[in-house]
Parts: C-alpha cells; sequence; structure tokens
C-alpha cells in the first residue's frame, strides 16, 4: 500500500452500540462505515444534489480505507486477509439519482488496488432516502481471512 501511497486515515468511534469488525470462523464482517477523513470530516449529503458522482466515488473510496482501518485494527495486519467476499454500498440518494453502482466503485477499485485479483468481490450497491448523520455512503464488508492467526 505504502508503494501506491495509499494510507490509512485515524480510526473515529461507532456511532451507536456496536463495534466495528467480528470475526466469526473464518470470516470477518466489517460494519457500516462512512466518509471520515482523518481531520474527523466527513463527505455528506445527497448524491445527485448536494454531492457530484466524482466526490461520491472519493466518498465511497475513503469509506473502504476506513474498512481497511477497522480490518487492520482488528487483524493486527492486512496480510491475514485472503480475499474480499462482500461489499453492501449504501449511497445517500437525491429522488432519481439511480448510479449507485458507480459511486460504490470507488471502494470496490480500492479493494482491487490493495488486493489484487483477491479484492475482487460480489457486491450490493442500494440508494438510501437518508444515512446516519447524512453521510454520502455507507459500506459493510466481509473478508476471509488466511488460515491460522497469520
Amino acid at each position: 500500500m505504502a508503494a501506491a501511497g495509499i494510507e490509512l486515515p485515524d480510526g473515529y468511534p461507532p456511532g451507536g452500540m456496536y463495534v466495528p469488525a467480528v470475526v466469526s470462523g473464518n470470516l470477518l464482517h466489517v460494519g457500516g462505515h462512512g466518509p471520515v477523513r482523518s481531520d474527523g470530516s466527513t463527505i455528506a449529503g445527497k448524491v445527485g444534489d448536494d454531492v457530484d458522482l466524482d466526490t461520491a466515488r472519493e466518498a465511497a473510496r475513503l469509506t473502504g480505507l476506513q474498512i481497511l482501518r477497522s480490518v487492520r485494527a482488528e487483524l493486527g495486519s492486512l496480510d491475514r486477509v485472503a480475499r474480499v467476499v462482500k461489499v453492501f454500498g449504501m449511497v445517500n440518494c437525491a429522488p432519481g439519482f439511480n448510479r449507485t453502482p458507480a459511486v460504490i466503485d470507488g471502494c470496490s477499485a480500492l479493494f482491487h488496488e490493495v488486493f489484487g485479483d483477491a479484492g475482487i468481490h460480489t457486491r450490493s450497491a442500494v440508494g438510501m432516502a437518508e444515512l446516519p448523520f447524512d453521510i454520502a455512503t455507507e459500506i459493510e464488508a466481509v473478508f476471509e481471512l488466511v488460515p491460522g492467526d497469520g
């Protein structure tokens, strides 16, 4: 990641009574994360109204970076990831905006960049009327782990 110029941002505390990630068997389930920058600011607003497509893609990439930060915090290293299994992307949409797959591509491209072919995953990309704190994107992911303690 360093060679590609990818740096993981600082984390932020959960917005409710949950933990960011849970290991179950050989899978790591990462709950909903949002586009929080290292300075604590977010990319917020309705995609297709306040937020244009390019900014929304950047929000999805930033959300992916937050997910990777939680993966590293939970596992100690991204090297324990065997593959990305599933991504569930939610987009805070203005009425009529239907390009949610193009938005969530920002996260999917990041995972491919970081993990290579093991970063190619199954995915859903849906539009929502509202997201917490008016964030532009919220994304969940499931990762398969390398057997053993890594």
